[in-house]
């Protein structure tokens, strides 16, 4: 409510704030404002926490690593523990993961600090969506410190804490398709333009998109329950045998949307099976799963 008057007021306005017993008088020119307040006593003490491993790192890599991942947090799922992020430290490596069952996305990076035991903590979807909005591009450094109940970000003009989800993340790694035998090189922004094309024609029930894999070149194919359909083709490296597949659209665009590489790899098995999608380039460690539609 008090942010709520203040954005309602001139954007000139002086305004004086006075707290007594259990309300707050807000005044500005000629308003006034009176509200309710609680005892500061019952805030809860966010230095209390045992932080147990600190690390620093650049706001720009924190908040890469955050905006290309973050988009397969599950919302509101019964699975609570989906609705968040992990975040897991291994050796110098810290690495995050999201999924929401039926797609996933994992990114890391290399801090400058080590860890004797690989540990991991869950992250709030709303934290991690303010955080991402909070962060910027700088350089400047940023310093995050985990405990088994509270992760808290430093920044150079706040101090950001969360509590954690008390949760068992699934093991991620087995979802990582092995063994793909059909390996796709294609450009990120025509393949990213393609599909946004095909899905004017999608359907909120229906966001499928056929995939047909040929010798250089992917066709995509939307109908929706109309029977008006749109197809496109775009050219790609792959020599390998044909494949037909279908995705949900929508989940292909925003890995598409998140990958920092001018060039995607996709790796296939068959129909049944997942795709592996990263950039096409090794320095951008990321790592996108779709789960495939029936056709």
């Amino acid at each position: 409510k008090f942010l709520d008057i203040c954005r309602a007021l001139p954007s000139n306005a002086t305004i004086s704030f006075n707290a007594k017993d259990n309300k707050a008088v807000v005044r500005a020119g000629k308003s006034r404002f009176s509200l309710s307040t609680l005892s500061s006593e019952d805030f809860p003490d966010s230095e209390g926490a045992n932080y147990t491993d600190e690390i620093r790192l650049p706001q720009s890599a924190l908040k890469a690593l955050l905006d290309e991942t973050s988009f397969a947090m599950a919302s509101q799922d019964v699975r609570y523990y989906l609705n968040g992020l992990l975040l897991e430290r291994e050796d110098n490596i810290l690495r995050a993961v999201a999924t929401d069952g039926h797609r996933l996305a994992l990114g890391s990076l290399t801090t400058d600090t080590s860890v004797a035991e690989k540990s991991s903590i869950i992250v709030p979807r709303k934290a991690i969506l303010e955080l991402g909005r909070l962060l910027s591009d700088s350089d400047d450094n940023v310093t995050i410190a985990f405990s088994n109940q509270q992760i808290k970000v430093e920044l150079p003009a706040l101090h950001f804490t969360s509590k954690l989800i008390d949760g068992q993340f699934p093991n991620y790694e087995r979802v990582l398709p092995l063994g793909g035998d059909k390996e796709v090189i294609a450009d990120r922004d025509q393949l990213k333009q393609a599909l946004s094309r095909a899905a004017i024609l999608s359907s909120d029930k229906h966001r499928s998109v056929r995939i047909n894999l040929e010798a250089g070149l992917i066709k995509a194919t939307v109908i929706n329950q109309e029977q008006e359909s749109a197809e496109e083709e775009v050219s790609v490296e792959y020599q390998g045998s044909s494949l037909e597949i279908a995705f949900n659209n929508a989940y292909l665009l925003d890995l598409l949307n998140a990958i920092p590489d001018e060039k995607v790899k996709m790796v296939f098995s068959d129909d049944n099976s997942s795709v592996l999608i990263s950039p096409a380039n090794e320095k951008f460690e990321r790592q996108y799963v779709v789960m495939p539609m029936r056709l």
